[in-house]
């Protein structure tokens, strides 16, 4: 018995990728990303997540629905079926923060073949960042305009010291690999980078995120909004819904949470209690700081709820 003929199979195209598909689109003052290659679109997660129903399966989801079904409960190797290859420009301590997304195939310039870039990223006088109190790994508002003009201007000198010595170590001829060693951080650096979108819709998630760094930020908004956006509408759709702009809550903020909807604040405040949020600091009468209860508080207000330990803080500050 012969065998059906497979039938001829078009390459998936994206008519919107494809407008931009090259294209130099900026990012900070002089880096930038532009996609070279793609593979997949919406259809071809749908296709990867069907074969595997079998044709027993008649009744089936439109696919937009299969999607955010997929997206939403986690499943990965569907959207393992669609590639992005991009060529960015970035600094290259931005650069250290997304090199630790390692489910990609990453070709970087090498300094030890290549002359360095002669970019740095600089930061505008209104934009250098204080450290935050409650975040060792992050920043919380802005220094002065006038303070940061200062640091902008001690900063351009010593991009450019650092780059003439660079340059003078080349010209004594100092082997490249030893006389990169004393360049900054914010040089830039470019790569072609290449990632499935199940991996990439992780580094989305964190990198996007407003606790991310600035700079890796504009990168990761700019490659989501304007790039798999266009790509993948329909799983972009469902990234934003279930992942990007979804609340997750803890065990504990649904015990908390539920005490609270059922007029319970007394068990609300227990939980709260035997998960350690609501010791008070002997020397100041207050709340000790809490990273989780801090979350929980932020995750309520989000939903518009009250704690009741919060409604007691507020009473007591009124009395």
């Amino acid at each position: 018995m012969s065998q059906p003929q497979a039938e001829r199979l078009q390459r998936p195209r994206v008519d919107a990728l494809d407008a931009i598909l090259g294209e130099v689109m900026p990012v900070l003052d002089d880096g930038f990303v532009r996609v070279v290659d793609y593979m997949g679109d919406d259809a071809a997660i749908v296709q990867a997540a069907r074969v595997s129903y079998g044709e027993g399966t008649k009744h089936v989801s439109d696919d937009r629905s299969l999607i955010r079904y997929l997206l939403q409960r986690r499943h990965s190797t569907p959207f393992e079926m669609c590639e992005l290859k991009l060529h960015v420009r970035v600094p290259m301590d931005a650069w250290r923060q997304w090199i630790r997304h390692r489910m990609a195939s990453v070709n970087e310039t090498s300094t030890r073949y290549s002359i360095a870039i002669d970019s740095a990223q600089r930061t505008p006088a209104a934009r250098w960042r204080r450290q935050a109190k409650s975040n060792r790994q992050g920043s919380d508002g802005l220094l002065q305009p006038a303070k940061g003009a200062e640091l902008s201007r001690r900063e351009a000198e010593l991009h450019e010291h650092a780059r003439a010595v660079y340059r003078d170590r080349l010209d004594q001829g100092v082997a490249r690999e030893q006389a990169r060693k004393d360049l900054p951080l914010s040089t830039y650096t470019e790569a072609y980078w290449k990632m499935d979108l199940h991996n990439l819709l992780h580094f989305l998630s964190l990198r996007m995120d407003s606790h991310a760094q600035e700079e890796i930020r504009a990168y990761a908004t700019l490659i989501g909004e304007q790039i798999v956006a266009r790509w993948v509408p329909a799983t972009w759709e469902a990234f934003q819904d279930f992942r990007s702009g979804a609340l997750s809550l803890s065990r504990l903020e649904r015990r908390i949470f539920a005490a609270v909807g059922r007029g319970d604040p007394d068990e609300a405040r227990r939980v709260a209690a035997e998960a350690g949020w609501l010791k008070v600091s002997s020397r100041t009468g207050a709340l000790v700081r809490s990273r989780e209860r801090s979350e929980c508080e932020a995750s309520a207000a989000e939903l518009g709820i009250r704690l009741p330990w919060q409604v007691q803080e507020a009473v007591a500050e009124a009395d």
